[in-house]
């Protein structure tokens, strides 16, 4: 382990970029880095944590930004949390890890392949798109109303998303949670569009993973970003939403990542 890790009470810390990253880590084997969602901590993989730890030693931080990790000072994007990440990566050691990412874990695991193509032996790029559509842009509208608005009005946020309000508020604190959403608003009302050319530089082999009633991601998008990959591959869950993730779908989620995953380990690039 680098020299410049510190023990904390339940994980460690390690200083990328300026930022301190908090993590955790289980079991042995091939490393398998698992990047959580926007407004979410390394904690909400715990169902995921069981399967994954009798095949792969998994490393589990909070992103810059979440939970016990620093806040850059610049503005979360997906550029730069990959960089971070990449950065993560070479500080811990990690020899060509599996990468598995959902959500904006999904982004930036995107990001990592065409920025970082040669750091991963393989990626899950789970719930993640290409280019903005007009599901995801709907859905924008539903969360934080006016998206060119100045300020974000967190009243409308809780009278319309009580039950997300209510898990930032335990996650973060009754004064703290705000800033989360704050911090996440520019990242994800930013319009990309990752060219043929980008993808083309995702050389490692890459399952693009969904829900078919996913919210955000309709299965078309999914699909033409699968077909763009050099060595893509598709997996797409029946009767499954953006959270069913986390929720209802755990089991058949993780058996299709597994499936993949352990074939990837196996081989060499």
């Amino acid at each position: 382990m680098p020299s410049d890790d510190t023990e904390s009470s339940q994980g460690q810390v390690v200083r990328v970029n300026g930022t301190e990253i908090f993590y955790k880590t289980y079991s042995q084997g091939h490393p398998l880095l698992l990047l959580h969602g926007g407004t979410l901590t390394g904690d909400s993989w715990e169902p995921y944590i069981a399967g994954f730890a009798e095949h792969f030693r998994l490393i589990v931080p909070d992103t810059p930004g979440h939970g016990k990790s620093g806040t850059p000072d610049a503005d979360l994007t997906y550029p730069g949390l990959a960089d971070d990440m990449a950065a993560f990566i070479k500080a811990l050691e990690l020899h060509q890890p599996l990468v598995a990412g959902y959500s904006d874990g999904g982004q930036i695991a995107l990001e990592i392949g065409m920025r970082h193509p040669a750091l991963t032996r393989a990626l899950v790029a789970g719930g993640a798109f290409f280019r903005f559509n007009p599901s995801y842009s709907a859905w924008l509208q539903g969360v934080f109303g006016e998206t060119a608005a100045r300020e974000m009005n967190i009243a409308n946020f809780e009278r319309s998303h009580p039950e997300w309000a209510d898990w930032l508020r335990h996650l973060y604190g009754p004064d703290a949670w705000p800033s989360v959403l704050a911090r996440v608003r520019p990242m994800w009302t930013t319009p990309f569009d990752y060219g043929r050319d980008e993808l083309a530089r995702i050389v490692a082999p890459t399952l693009v993973l969904l829900g078919d009633r996913d919210e955000v991601l309709p299965v078309e998008e999914a699909t033409e970003l699968y077909r763009r990959l050099p060595t893509g591959e598709l997996a797409v869950v029946a009767d499954a939403d953006h959270g069913a993730f986390f929720a209802a779908k755990v089991p058949v989620f993780q058996a299709l990542m597994l499936d993949f995953l352990r074939r990837q380990a196996n081989q060499t690039r």
